[in-house]
C-alpha cells in the first residue's frame, strides 16, 4: 500500500479526515490518534465528539463515562438515541424520551428515524 501524506494537509482537510474516521471505526480512530501528536489533537477536539457512533463500540470495551459525557455535550445522535431509549422504556418519561429521539433522527441517525417513527405512531395511538 502506498504512503498518504495526510499530515502535509491543510489543518481543515486533516480535521474532516479525523471527523470522518471518527463516523466509521473507533479502532481506526485510536489508530490514527496514535499516529502522530497532531493528529491526537484532532481527533480530541470537542467538535469530533459529535461524529462517533458509540453502538458500534462492543460493550465489553466498557467505554469511558467520561467519553460518553463529552458525546452527548456536543449532540451526538448516537448518544441521544441511547438517553431517549432510556428515559421512554426505562423511565417512562414519554415525552423527554421523543424529543430526545426526534433530535437524534432529524440529525439523520438512522436507528433513530426508524425508532422515532414506530415508537411515536404507538403513542399517538395511545394518547
Amino acid at each position: 500500500m502506498e504512503y498518504f501524506p495526510l499530515l502535509e494537509l491543510r489543518e481543515e482537510i486533516q480535521a474532516l479526515v479525523v471527523e470522518r474516521v471518527a463516523c466509521n471505526s473507533f479502532q481506526d480512530l485510536y489508530g490514527l490518534k496514535a499516529s502522530s501528536k497532531s493528529m491526537k489533537a484532532l481527533a480530541e477536539r470537542r467538535g469530533v465528539y459529535y461524529f462517533y457512533d458509540v453502538l458500534s463500540v462492543p460493550w465489553r470495551l466498557n467505554m469511558p463515562s467520561q467519553l460518553l459525557k463529552s458525546c452527548y455535550a456536543e449532540e451526538n445522535p448516537s448518544t441521544l438515541y441511547i438517553k431517549d431509549v432510556q428515559f421512554y422504556f426505562t423511565f417512562g418519561l414519554q415525552e423527554e424520551g421523543l424529543s430526545l429521539m426526534k433530535c437524534a433522527a432529524d440529525a439523520g441517525y438512522e436507528r433513530a428515524v426508524y425508532t422515532h417513527a414506530i415508537t411515536q405512531a404507538i403513542f399517538l395511538c395511545d394518547g
